[in-house]
């Protein structure tokens, strides 16, 4: 058995994440226009008539934009929980199919197992997830602005993260943005940083590590080797070398990791 993994897009103006085993093609939310995830998948060599749902982490447009189009158009379920859809904004529309999951409680999607946890957002109930095959765990946890104990937690243990990255501490302190979006971004309920990532990362490092996807940078805020620089001086004490890093972005996907 194996997953399969794309971040399709990652940043402020949409994000996607492509998850497949033997039995299962998922999204991890949707935050581009459905043409937009078609052309997508199909730059991975992945088509959208043949995935079997969409999971949503939380309701911000940027993560759920074309859901409610995939969905009607390939007659997918959208796997979300109540709060969440209740605060799906308008322009999503009519589901083809939900079914409702529990924040905290795992439930399977054929011979993958998906486990919602409870994160800090400013979203009604944001979750980040992980993604079980067989001996295989994939963490993903994105638009947070503090690492509880129970991120920690869920996220050991993991063959591949999908890692928030958001931004630089001092190109957000020094750039363009107004005070109150500045401090937004730094409370609990927003964004990590780099150092914080670091962090993050340095915890749960295990041995079975092979994957590290930075993902959600700011494009104002941050770039990819500053956030590679910050979590390498990070992990600098940290000799675990058998994991490769690198960064999503906003235009085009990652390439198709297949992890056994």
């Amino acid at each position: 058995m194996a997953v399969k993994l794309s971040v399709l897009a990652s940043g402020s103006r949409g994000n996607s994440i492509y998850v497949a085993t033997e039995k299962v093609a998922l999204l991890i939310d949707a935050g581009l226009s459905a043409r937009a995830i078609e052309e997508r998948l199909q730059a991975i060599g992945a088509i959208a008539a043949e995935l079997d749902g969409l999971v949503v982490t939380h309701e911000h447009l940027d993560h759920v934009r074309g859901i409610g189009t995939l969905s009607r158009r390939y007659g997918l379920p959208v796997y979300v929980n109540e709060q969440t859809y209740r605060h799906l904004p308008d322009v999503v529309g009519e589901l083809a199919d939900r079914v409702e999951f529990v924040t905290g409680q795992s439930f399977a999607i054929a011979d993958l197992d998906v486990h919602p946890f409870a994160i800090s957002h400013d979203a009604v109930d944001p979750v980040g997830l992980t993604l079980v095959n067989g001996i295989t765990k994939v963490g993903i946890c994105t638009d947070l602005g503090v690492a509880t104990r129970l991120v920690y937690h869920h996220l050991q243990r993991c063959q591949a993260l999908v890692l928030e990255a958001n931004h630089d501490l001092e190109m957000l302190k020094n750039g363009p943005y107004p005070w109150a979006l500045k401090q937004r971004i730094r409370s609990r309920a927003g964004h990590l940083s780099n150092e914080e990532t670091g962090e993050i990362l340095a915890a749960v490092l295990n041995e079975d590590l092979r994957e590290v996807i930075l993902a959600h940078l700011s494009e104002t805020n941050n770039c990819p080797q500053t956030a590679v620089k910050s979590l390498r001086t990070c992990l600098a004490e940290h000799r675990c070398q058998h994991w490769r890093l690198q960064v999503a972005c906003q235009h085009r996907p990652t390439e198709m990791l297949i992890l056994p």
